[in-house]
């Protein structure tokens, strides 16, 4: 891959990589991150942040996205009610059995069309074919993989059996309120596709992880970040 070009900015490659990487890494606004530089004795505004993150991020997430190894072929498919720009529109999430993001888009309906334009996302740009698709209890993903010929792969979840997908809003929701919402759809899709590809670089389950191994997961983390904005 090419080196990422910085021509033509002010400040050095190594703030603008520190701002994006710190602004979706971690729930933290364009004016926190603004803060945190300026403590560190570099002034730069907040929209200038804002420029770095719609310009970098995305091929950021690129290029960790083509470094991650192959997810399991066990998907959990969820959607949540997400109000973006005064308007209610759905997200659609897909993770695997370990939490690993597979691919989300952000839709106005919750219909059988809604998603099947996930699904076949997931087909296309999956690296593996899915041997159980696990989902909620709504009509549209039937009658979606019935049309796909996938039915005999589906399993409605009751009660705990989708609780990966469940849980994977949570980091969403975190950065919907720490952002006071998204402004539109366009916007929403580009920020929520980037953060899941930095989500799933730096994630690890803490709880079930001893302190040795984790210090080896962080590693091995940030020098896949280090690769990929360089």
């Amino acid at each position: 891959m090419k080196p990422l070009s910085f021509k033509r900015h002010r400040f050095p490659p190594e703030v603008i990589r520190h701002a994006v990487w710190l602004y979706f890494r971690f729930s933290l606004s364009l004016r926190d991150v603004e803060e945190l530089l300026a403590q560190r004795g570099i002034d730069v505004s907040y929209e200038t942040i804002r420029c770095w993150t719609i310009k970098f991020g995305p091929l950021i997430a690129r290029r960790l996205r083509k470094r991650r190894p192959c997810p399991t072929p066990r998907w959990r498919l969820d959607e949540m009610v997400c109000s973006i720009g005064s308007r209610r529109m759905y997200l659609w999430r897909a993770v695997d059995d370990e939490g690993e993001v597979l691919d989300l888009v952000v839709q106005r309906r919750r219909d059988t069309e809604a998603a099947l334009k996930l699904l076949r996302r997931l087909l296309r740009n999956q690296p593996v074919e899915p041997e159980s698709i696990v989902t909620d209890g709504l009509g549209s993903y039937g009658s979606a993989l019935e049309e796909l010929g996938l039915k005999h792969l589906h399993r409605a979840g009751r009660l705990r059996e989708n609780n990966r997908a469940e849980n994977s809003h949570l980091p969403i929701r975190r950065r919907e309120r720490q952002q006071q919402l998204f402004n539109c759809q366009s916007s929403a899709q580009r920020f929520l596709t980037t953060h899941a590809a930095v989500y799933n670089t730096f994630y690890t389950q803490r709880h079930l992880t001893s302190r040795r191994t984790l210090r080896l997961f962080g590693a091995e983390a940030h020098a896949a970040w280090t690769a990929a904005a360089a």
